[in-house]
């Protein structure tokens, strides 16, 4: 397929790929769905694009689609994208004035009777993937970048990047971005009892309503 010819070293990404599809956004979306550059795409429903305004001030990037995104093919649709929207209202932030995506775009499970298994990308799937998240920073340009979950923020931060260590915190990207990680919305889900659930929710609000002052801000 054909590659950009923009540099990728003015992407806001620890490790940007060699190649990087070509084309406008739309483009890009299209040949994505066209995607075999790893295993996942023979058993997943279909390619799980990023969804917004095409020029967003703010991306909120993900780690993989679940369930119910694999189905529907947009992110953050399911349980997880239920808690992220009361998130982001509290913060006072717009959904719909966001772009939203993850870091893989296809489903990666494993079949429990009927059930499908959330399962965790290798570092081989993440790879072949970052192609299509590149793809998306160069086209988009958001300013401000929020790596939800540890595969997130270490796609833009580094592998040393310690999110229980470092969420929270503002950090200058290339291309004049700034980026932020906070918890993915599904890991206060996984939360082991109430307390620990309220906790880490409250500390995605909070990081989110960093983001919506410094988006005020300009």
């Amino acid at each position: 397929m054909p590659r950009s010819t923009e540099p990728a070293t003015v992407l806001p990404l620890a490790r940007p790929p060699e190649h990087i599809p070509a084309g406008a956004l739309a483009t890009v979306r299209r040949k994505a769905k066209r995607c075999h550059d790893c295993p996942l795409w023979m058993h997943a429903t279909q390619t799980v694009f990023g969804v917004g305004p095409a020029h967003a001030q703010v991306m909120l990037i993900g780690e993989q689609p679940g369930a119910q995104e694999d189905l529907q093919g947009e992110p953050f649709v399911g349980p997880a994208g239920r808690v992220l929207d009361k998130a982001l209202a509290q913060a006072g932030l717009s959904r719909e004035a966001i772009y939203l995506t993850n870091t893989v775009k296809h489903f990666k499970f494993e079949p429990r009777g009927k059930a499908r298994l959330h399962k965790r990308a290798n570092a081989a799937e993440q790879a072949a993937c970052r192609q299509w998240l590149a793809a998306e920073l160069l086209k988009v340009k958001p300013r401000l970048l929020v790596a939800m979950g540890a595969m997130a923020a270490q796609a833009l931060f580094g592998a040393r990047f310690r999110i229980t260590q470092q969420r929270g915190q503002w950090l200058p990207l290339a291309a004049g971005a700034q980026g932020i990680a906070t918890w993915h919305p599904s890991y206060v889900l996984r939360a082991r009892d109430d307390e620990s659930r309220e906790r880490i929710y409250a500390e995605l609000a909070q990081d989110l309503s960093l983001v919506a002052a410094r988006l005020a801000a300009g």
